[in-house]
């Protein structure tokens, strides 16, 4: 009862852990795309249009280039006449004043000039006086004109034929009556009297010059439902870039909040349906995949990243789409994971980003018939170049692509638009940065590409390099072992370079005593010494020594877990029946002559096992006959199958009957076997 209950609450487990992984998904992309789901275009005036043909789909008015249109508004302002208020009171309150301080005369001059300087005082009011900072703003302009409201009407007047306090002043004492008598008059400080009369009505200027602005028009022209606004090829100019701006704009603006909140919960149900086929993808047929949460974490974490950055490009109107490196996403999942794989998810990826875009069907042609060329480039990364090729394959597979669909257009034939070709081209330069990132991509999610296989095999570098020189017997084995594995796993579909290179490191853990080890042996055999558990211990051991030489160095997990596997749970069988028959009374404990393990998980530790056991054992035979080899290539792999050893991992009996095969060609082609001739009967 406890282990069904354990098994449905595994199952529960895994359940939500594939909800979550959807749901954080979806909820990173939706939260990156447009919040408004109005299309953006993307053109530059003198270039063709590209995209496909745009007809309005509701009546918009074209408004005027904003240049012109300020332009306009700018000349309203500018030879707009102000409204001026004439204060009446102000020229009666100024000569009353004068007349007030001069009711007893002026000292020298008769009573009469009392009222010839109040008559001369009312005469330059009339003229109207501004105040000094207004006339230098209005007298820029000589024709400049003001409206003067006195009472209830107003007149245009110059600006140049108005005074200042200052300007009334000195026309004052130029009239041939009063400056005879300036001596006088300069005594009853006459510019106490002058004062500016007009006075600014910012109120009714404000109002009468935003009448004139609102009477300019805004708009150039209208587009009637059904109207054609731009076609593929045409090229665009100034007008049909404010047509589409003024499309896209009108439709942004007639979206309601509701319609926002519409679209939004249309994206997350469309990609929550994607990505729940893609996660029942890998649940029909690559459910392995489950079992390693860095390979789902790198899947998914490619699948949201490249809609975000679409999302982005296409939200702030960057860049062409066509920039991104797509086809990056199936290259890693191609060189980590496998092809199938790497088009669906690719497939996943490129139906997320055509939500945000106003030309899906040619970008998903286009980036589908990249991705299949970029998986098909990879077919096994071996060395830095691949990735070179396989940028120039993408590239230039996706222009054909573009340019094959534009011949398919109605309408005479276009040639290619050279900027669409660059987007092209520098989609490909960045496509270079894979090789770099893919060593990101090994070190964050823990997987081993190819290329670090092909630098780990090198056999005079740092492990293999110090094997050679301490333990050169145990290179040999090693190396024969990883041709044999890697025939081996040829033949049956498995990852041969991954055996090569996990059968050179196996056994490096033999370093730390090599003598101990037949291969090495030259005459002398320490063992004689040693009691069999001492024998066993040091054997066992090399496993320990291995994977603590391997942390060491940094090497890739995969390849540590052929050294832990490659013996499994088996045991020192010599040693343990050794000191079994030195005591028949007694039970040997076998766990001093057991190996740590555990036993192989995959298909490819499974290969190892076979291919080390049958190899190392292939030395004492007496006869390297064909019958002899395939007694005892049988007898050993029958001996593993039957103790359990292949139990966990996922190795057929037609995979461990075609590794018998390989096994014993192998070695019947190294030890150059011969057919046992008849004796004649006498």
């Amino acid at each position: 009862m406890s282990t069904l209950q354990s098994r449905d609450d595994l199952s529960w487990q895994r359940i939500l852990l594939r909800i979550g992984i959807i749901a954080i998904c979806t909820i990173v992309i939706v939260i990156a795309m447009p919040q408004s789901s109005a299309p953006q275009y993307n053109s530059k005036v003198g270039s063709p249009w590209t995209q496909a043909a745009v007809t309005a789909t509701f009546d918009f008015d074209i408004p005027k280039d904003s240049a012109a249109y300020k332009a306009e508004c700018d000349s309203v302002r500018k030879n707009f006449a102000p409204y001026y208020i004439n204060d009446l009171s102000v020229s009666q309150v100024q000569i009353n004043r004068f007349i007030a301080r001069n009711q007893n005369g002026i000292d020298g001059l008769p009573s009469s000039y009392i009222s010839l300087v109040a008559r001369k005082l009312a005469e330059l009011y009339s003229l109207g006086i501004i105040p000094q900072t207004d006339y230098a703003r209005l007298s820029r302009d000589t024709s400049m004109l003001i409206r003067v409201v006195t009472g209830k009407m107003s007149q245009s007047q110059r600006v140049r034929n108005l005074l200042t306090p200052m300007m009334a002043y000195e026309r004052f004492f130029n009239d041939s009556q009063i400056s005879a008598v300036r001596s006088h008059l300069q005594k009853c400080n006459i510019n106490e009297y002058f004062t500016a009369n007009l006075k600014y009505d910012s109120a009714r200027s404000n109002a009468e010059l935003g009448s004139q602005i609102a009477l300019i028009a805004a708009k150039c022209g209208q587009v009637k439902k059904g109207e054609r606004i731009i076609d593929r090829g045409d090229i665009v100019n100034d007008e049909d870039l404010r047509k589409l701006n003024a499309y896209t704009a009108e439709m942004e603006k007639n979206m309601s909040d509701r319609s926002k909140l519409t679209t939004m919960w249309g994206r997350i149900l469309f990609i929550s349906i994607i990505l729940t086929i893609f996660t029942i993808y890998l649940h029909l047929f690559r459910a392995d995949y489950f079992e390693k949460p860095r390979s789902l974490a790198m899947v998914y974490c490619l699948i949201a990243i490249f809609p975000v950055l679409v999302s982005l490009l296409v939200q702030y109107n960057l860049f062409s789409v066509y920039i991104l490196p797509l086809a990056m996403l199936p290259m890693f999942v191609r060189v980590f994971l496998d092809s199938r794989t790497a088009f669906i998810a690719h497939i996943t990826m490129l139906l997320i980003c055509s939500l945000v875009l106003t030309m899906p069907y040619e970008f998903l042609l286009i980036q589908i018939t990249s991705g299949l060329v970029a998986i098909y480039s990879l077919r096994e990364l071996s060395k830095r170049s691949q990735i070179f090729i396989a940028a120039v394959y993408t590239s230039a597979a996706a222009l054909a692509a573009h340019y094959a669909l534009q011949l398919m257009q109605p309408g005479e034939e276009i040639a290619l638009n050279h900027s669409v070709a660059v987007h092209f081209v520098f989609s490909g330069i960045l496509l270079l940065l894979a090789y770099p990132l893919m060593f990101l991509v090994e070190k964050v999610f823990g997987f081993t590409s190819a290329v670090t296989l092909f630098e780990l095999s090198d056999t005079n570098k740092n492990l293999l390099r110090r094997l050679s020189e301490v333990a050169p017997g145990t290179l040999q084995h090693s190396i024969t072992v990883g041709n044999i594995g890697a025939e081996i796993a040829s033949k049956i579909g498995a990852k041969s370079l991954l055996v090569r290179v996990g059968a050179l490191y196996h056994d490096i853990g033999k370093m730390s005593a090599p003598a101990f080890f037949t291969e090495n042996q030259r005459g002398t055999n320490p063992h004689d010494r040693l009691t069999p558990i001492e024998s066993a211990e040091i054997i066992v051991n090399h496993v320990h020594e291995g994977l603590r030489m391997a942390e060491r160095e940094g090497l890739p997990d995969v390849i540590c877990d052929f050294i832990r596997t490659h013996h499994g749970e088996g045991m020192a069988k010599y040693f343990y029946i050794t000191e079994q028959n030195a005591h028949p009374d007694v039970e040997v404990d076998k766990t001093q002559f057991t190996y740590p393990g555990p036993n192989p998980f995959t298909r490819e530790q499974a290969i190892l096992m076979m291919a080390d056991g049958v190899e190392a054992a292939s030395r004492s035979l007496k006869e390297y006959s064909e019958e002899s080899i395939t007694a005892l290539v049988n007898r050993l792999i029958d001996g593993m199958v039957a103790d359990g050893y292949f139990r966990e991992c996922p190795i057929t009996f037609r995979d461990i009957a075609t590794s018998k095969r390989v096994l014993i060609d192998k070695l019947k082609s190294m030890y150059h076997t011969r057919i046992t001739y008849p004796e004649l009967n006498k």
